[in-house]
């Protein structure tokens, strides 16, 4: 049996009428931010503290939009008659936005925490060489950096606590009785 003619017109305009009687959601995003989910991926932050120029960040960028510069700094000797030590001093840390794909792969090979990402994504610029930002720039939006979520209080407890208890009560049962009488492991009675 052939369709009936103008179906496929009377279909097209029942969905017009049922989204024309619905209330629309609109977001008015200056006025009100989106909410956000709790650890998004928004700009990265540097923590310039724990930050030792391994250069890993910028060995492992797929881009190399991560720029680094350093100069060694000799260190005087801890303690005398010690050797003196050079270290790496960070110059210039940038990161170029423009370039970045947001993989976070930088992030996840740092081995000291100096990477970390913040979920604020209002850094818009009108220039593309302004996408280009600085340790300063980087190092403020390290304190919009949310705290890390607690631990589950279900969660299985890690296996280094385990065995660090073991071991503190294994060293605790083999401690020297105060009371008197011979220590349980090695037989001698205590000293008066």
């Amino acid at each position: 049996m052939p369709p009936i003619p103008g179906t496929g017109l009377a279909k097209g305009l029942a969905v017009t009428l049922r989204t024309m009687t619905r209330k629309s959601v609109t977001a008015q995003y200056p006025d009100t931010l989106p909410p956000l989910p709790p650890r998004s991926r928004g700009v990265i932050g540097l923590f310039e503290e724990n930050c030792t120029v391994c250069m890993l960040c910028a060995r492992e960028c797929p881009d190399w939009c991560i720029y680094i510069d350093s100069h060694k700094e000799t260190v005087p000797p801890a303690a005398p008659g010690g050797r003196e030590r050079s270290r790496n001093v960070l110059d210039r840390f940038a990161i170029d936005f423009s370039l970045c794909m947001y993989c976070g792969i930088c992030i996840e090979v740092c081995p000291f925490d100096a990477l970390f990402w913040s979920p604020e994504f209002e850094y818009a610029e009108t220039d593309i060489h302004e996408l280009t930002h600085e340790r300063d720039k980087l190092r403020e939006w390290m304190w919009t950096v949310p705290e890390p979520p607690a631990v589950d209080p279900a969660a299985e407890e890690p296996k280094e606590l385990v065995a660090a208890r073991k071991a503190a009560e294994k060293a605790e049962s083999a401690a020297p009785v105060r009371s008197g009488g011979a220590h349980p492991a090695t037989g001698e009675e205590p000293r008066p």
